[in-house]
């Protein structure tokens, strides 16, 4: 039996976008044994209810509008969602000023829909033929056509048991003893301690193993390893404030990473009550830092090989890594206690007995409760056919919350600017927006009233405007304004002040 494959898209534009999905099909030895391709030419609503997969293309073109006024494009879509097929959405280019007003609208329908599409861009045809492979193997490997190798249980290929760190193996010992009760003795043998943990295969060392304890690891595996990059902005681009690839054994890529982003971010020194010591109150739960990271690296898919990313905007921290959520858990599903579905067991039980990782289904409830209860939103967590996010917001001032506050298009370059420039006064907001001294006097005062913008001065060219809950003395650490403030708890009160302006906005 073979799937069948519905192409679907504006024909004379995406022409050879089309003949590459069927080339890539016929000549590739594994697909064209399973697969058919039929090239829609018209509105073919029978055939693509007799298919088993959509595969809808879309670049800036609508398409032809009967009178029903929804195009050919657009029914198909609808239809094959309505039927339960197989969708796969492929969007070329990130240009959206040519791009049809009513294909935005049904993109913003694709993207935001809860059934889990399949939803790549591409720029040219290699971009979208590979694309199209790891999908179409990704539905193989649901299907149950292909099986998938269990990266954590196989023997890592020429390691041995010279290849385990034993230094590394004795502080696993002292801390799973410790906080675990691990029944080893402290100077058990190594090979007991991975008899134990289940990471020898047949006498040899598994991938987990060599994650976990090798002496180098990425010597085995190039796709292990956590890439940490800091933008001076709310966007990707160089050059990077600061940039490091850790590559050493799991343990370590954690503490490191942890340490980069904790590096990088504001932090507030709240003194402690009935004593005259401070303490260290970032501006990001330390926990929901931990836990992102510890995530991402246990939960990956190390048969991808990407690695695992963790970018430090000046508005948010995104940690990023190849692999989805499986098919028994959703994005709500992490927002309350859930199960726990370990994409690599071998990897999670000794960061557990490590203290790594929460009891199971505990560890993003907690990262939610904390991040409120520090005046934040929300962890954002999206998961995506090929990789997962955790996003976690500096401030309640994330361009996605900023957003719904009802500013105006200058008032939010404005905020965008005073991320990353620290502040702005009137008449670089003349400058910046192109508009005059009264224009902008009155935008800025209603960022004032909205509490996003905290003044500084009262008149005359000394005045000022920054991020509420920025204005205390300023401390920096590799380029990061760290904000010195006082209180018991470590939450500023401007930021609370902004908090309940959004719940009122919303």
């Amino acid at each position: 039996m073979k799937y069948k494959i519905f192409v679907s898209g504006a024909q004379k534009e995406l022409k050879n976008e089309r003949f590459a999905v069927k080339e890539l099909i016929e000549g590739n030895v594994l697909l064209k044994e399973y697969f058919d391709v039929f090239l829609a030419e018209k509105v073919s609503l029978d055939e693509l209810s007799d298919s088993d997969i959509y595969a809808g293309l879309f670049w800036n073109e609508y398409g032809m509008v009967p009178k029903d006024a929804v195009s050919a494009t657009e029914k198909e879509y609808l239809l094959a969602k309505k039927e339960g097929k197989e969708i796969l959405v492929f969007i070329k280019g990130s240009d959206e000023s040519k791009r049809d007003k009513r294909l935005k609208t049904l993109i913003l329908k694709i993207k935001d829909d809860k059934f889990g599409h399949c939803y790549e861009r591409f720029e040219n045809t290699t971009e979208l033929k590979n694309a199209l492979f790891n999908s179409l193997v990704d539905f193989m490997k649901k299907e149950g056509i292909i099986g998938k190798n269990i990266f954590d249980e196989s023997v890592c290929k020429n390691a041995s048991l010279s290849d385990i760190d034993e230094e590394k193996v004795r502080w696993f010992l002292r801390i799973a003893k410790e906080k675990h009760k691990f029944p080893l003795s402290l100077d058990a043998k190594v090979e007991d301690v991975l008899v134990h943990l289940n990471l020898l295969n047949n006498g040899r060392p598994t991938n987990a193993a060599i994650l976990l304890f090798g002496k180098n690891p990425h010597r085995f595996c190039l796709q292990a390893e956590v890439k940490c990059i800091q933008f001076p902005g709310t966007e990707v681009e160089k050059p990077f404030t600061s940039y490091h690839i850790y590559d050493e054994n799991l343990f370590e890529q954690i503490d490191k990473s942890v340490a980069f982003v904790l590096d990088a971010i504001r932090y507030s020194l709240a003194r402690q009550e009935h004593t005259v010591q401070v303490k260290r109150q970032y501006e990001i739960p330390l926990f929901a830092i931990q836990e992102a990271i510890v995530n991402a690296v246990a939960h990956r898919d190390y048969n991808n090989t990407a690695g695992v990313q963790v970018m430090v905007f000046v508005d948010r921290v995104e940690v990023w890594n190849p692999g989805r959520l499986p098919d028994t858990l959703s994005v709500n599903d992490l927002k309350k206690p859930h199960t726990s579905h370990p994409y690599n067991p071998l990897l999670a039980g000794p960061l557990y007995l490590a203290d790594y990782i929460q009891k199971a289904g505990s560890g993003t409830v907690e990262m939610m409760r904390q991040c409120v209860a520090q005046g934040l939103p929300e962890p954002e967590f999206v998961s995506t056919r090929w990789e997962f996010r955790t996003i976690l917001a500096r401030d309640i001032f994330m361009e996605s919350i900023v957003n719904k506050l009802g500013l105006n298009d200058r008032q939010l370059r404005a905020v965008k600017y005073v991320k990353e420039k620290g502040r702005i006064a009137n008449k670089e907001y003349q400058e910046l927006v192109k508009v005059k001294k009264r224009q902008a006097t009155d935008d800025l005062k209603g960022l004032e009233n909205k509490g996003i913008f905290y003044r500084i001065g009262v008149t005359g060219k000394g005045t000022y405007y920054i991020l509420k809950g920025h204005q205390r003395g300023e401390r920096g650490t590799k380029g990061a304004n760290n904000v010195l403030t006082n209180g018991s708890n470590g939450v500023n009160l401007a930021h609370k002040m902004a908090h309940n302006q959004l719940r009122r906005e919303n």
